[in-house]
């Protein structure tokens, strides 16, 4: 099961949008002496949208050889395609991740007849465990808990990454899965609340900036210590408001730019984080200790 704090791995790259592998060695490295569970490589905050097929499984691979077994590695490798999503799944397993992040099938709004064949197909040809992500703010589709509840019933697909921020979604995906079947969220402001209410951990933007009080609160709240963990998160409300003034990862990637990892750089349609907006994050993220 991948429990605790696991970072949506942003994509260092230098001034020109090329690939800044140095800067990502270093990130990475970052993460494993702040105590982060595990690596989320080529999801959304990742800009998997704007790297082509060669850059994406580059990074995966990278990820994978820096890393080199500390901590789960898990590849986002979902598309709009099922055959391309199958075949970056694929890759991802022959590249040695330990589990595949697909997110549904965005902007073609596919049915939940459609959402659970796309899911089948792929769990059925790649023997990797595999995560859903449902995140209907961005890919304007929902998977809902009927779906996931058949998809749960299939040998590979091993857990859901929700990122409604429903805290009601997480009791009706609860009530219909096993109890080994894991749960983790994607949005950062109820994390906290969605692991007392039986979660497993968080998918999480703002881990980039804040490693160690990430996994702190998520090892408090996974040994039941709640007030503890209720108090960092409280201090952490800030940073997690701020890092969406803009669509991720804009924010995150300057944030992580101001950490000395990588240029402030977004490849287009990504634009650079306004500048009226960023001292609201540097602030943020000052209260806390993080710069």
């Amino acid at each position: 099961m991948f429990r605790g704090s696991l970072v949506a791995l942003v994509t260092p790259m230098k001034a020109d949008t090329s690939l800044d592998w140095d800067a990502l060695d270093k990130l990475v490295e970052w993460h494993l002496e702040q105590g982060t569970h595990g690596i989320v490589a080529m999801g959304t905050t990742g800009e998997s949208a704007t790297l082509d097929r060669e850059e994406h499984l580059a990074v995966i691979r990278r990820v994978i050889d820096v890393v080199n077994k500390r901590v789960p590695v898990i590849a986002g490798t979902g598309a709009n395609s099922t055959r391309e999503a199958l075949d970056l799944t694929a890759s991802a397993k022959d590249a040695g991740a330990d589990a595949a992040l697909l997110v549904t099938p965005y902007y073609n709004k596919p049915s939940q007849e459609g959402l659970f064949l796309h899911h089948q197909y792929i769990a059925e040809r790649v023997a990797l465990p595999q995560l859903l992500y449902n995140v209907p703010g961005r890919t304007a589709v929902d998977m809902g808990p009927e779906v996931v509840e058949r998809l749960s019933m299939l040998e590979h697909i091993v857990g859901i990454k929700e990122a409604t921020g429903d805290l009601q979604r997480l009791a009706d995906i609860k009530a219909r899965v096993s109890d080994d079947f894991c749960l983790l969220s994607g949005d950062d402001e109820t994390g906290l609340a969605f692991m007392e209410a039986g979660g497993h951990g968080v998918i999480s933007v703002t881990t980039n900036v804040a490693p160690r009080l990430m996994s702190q609160i998520c090892e408090l709240a996974l040994g039941n210590d709640f007030s503890a963990a209720q108090a960092l998160d409280a201090r952490l409300q800030s940073v997690h408001k701020n890092l969406f003034l803009e669509s991720n990862p804009i924010p995150v990637k300057w944030a992580v730019s101001q950490l000395g990892f990588g240029a402030n750089a977004l490849r287009l349609p990504l634009t650079g984080f306004e500048q009226g907006l960023q001292p609201q994050l540097r602030a943020a993220m000052q209260e806390n200790g993080l710069i």
